[in-house]
Formats: structure tokens, sequence, C-alpha cells
């Protein structure tokens, strides 16, 4: 059984966010927690997602939301795993001048191939990410880029609940195993 990881952005996934929804109605889906959320530091975040993508040998999915997507990256470049897919959801670009402080070693951003089949999904008025770096990181990772439109930065404020859109796409890869 192919399992999925949520990786939340910083600050975690609030009650209205739409891997908060997936969770609810997939308890089989497991949140991977970092012990620092508002001011992560990138050898202590890859270190607990790689922990949790080989907890165990069976395949794994990851759905990584803003900053976790740079993680998703870093982890790539650093490790290997039972990684099948991933879906990868408003990168923030951690190199432009106005991404917040605190995140200690996210940037520069990988880019190299994943290794794993990806997709990569960008709204076409992401604040943290212009369409032509998303495009630029999805073609450096070998992944899809998609745009479902304008829907900001594709988080609790995008009031996408349970995310069909989204949710396709995690179907797409899970189908692929």
């Amino acid at each position: 059984m192919t399992r999925v990881l949520i990786l939340p952005g910083r600050g975690n996934s609030g009650d209205k966010h739409w891997q908060t929804f997936w969770e609810r109605s997939h308890p089989e889906y497991q949140r991977v927690l970092q012990r620092e959320w508002d001011n992560p530091h990138i050898d202590d975040w890859v270190e607990t997602l790689n922990q949790a993508i080989n907890a165990d040998s069976s395949p794994v999915v990851l759905v990584a939301h803003s900053l976790s997507v740079a993680l998703v990256a870093h982890w790539a470049a650093r490790h290997r795993g039972p990684v099948s897919g991933a879906l990868l959801v408003a990168p923030s670009d951690v190199e432009q001048p106005a991404y917040p402080a605190g995140a200690e070693g996210f940037a520069p951003m990988p880019l190299q191939a994943l290794g794993f089949p990806a997709i990569v999904v960008a709204s076409s008025d992401d604040e943290r990410v212009s369409l032509v770096r998303a495009r630029q990181f999805a073609e450096a990772w070998g992944a899809r880029l998609d745009v479902p439109g304008a829907f900001g930065h594709l988080g609790s404020l995008a009031e996408l609940r349970d995310w069909p859109y989204g949710a396709e796409r995690l179907e797409e890869l899970l189908a692929r195993r």
C-alpha cells in the first residue's frame, strides 16, 4: 500500500487548509510534524522528512505545500527512499528578496531532477512565486506544471476546502504505482 505523507508549509496547515480537509477525509494520510514550524531550519526539516519516508519500505507519495515544496527539493538532493511521486503545491520562491526571514538554509532552491514523478501546481497570481519561477522549478525537477487559475497562494485563504482539483492530481500520482 502506498503511504501519503502530508507536508505543510511554515506555520503548519490550519483547520481551513485543504491539507487538513484531506486528512479528515483520509485518516490513513499522515501529516509529517516538524518540531519548529515558525522559524524552520532546513537540516531539521529534512531529517524529520527522511525519518517519515523511511519509517518502512512501502512506497510514499508526498503532498507538499509552500515551504515544504523546497523541503522536498532539498530532501531529494540529499537522500533516496521509497518515494513514488510528489504533489508540489504553491512553491515558495525562497530566493526572492521579499521572502520572509526565519527559514534558515532553504535558499538556494535545489534545481536538479527529483528522481520521481512530480506535479507542481501553481496559481497564476501567487504572491510567493511567479509563474516564470514555478515553471523553472518544474522543468529543473523533471515535473509537470499545472496552473488551475488565479487562487493566490493555494492555502487557507483560498478556501479550497477539499480541493477536488488537487485531489485529482494526487489520484493520478497514486495510480502510477
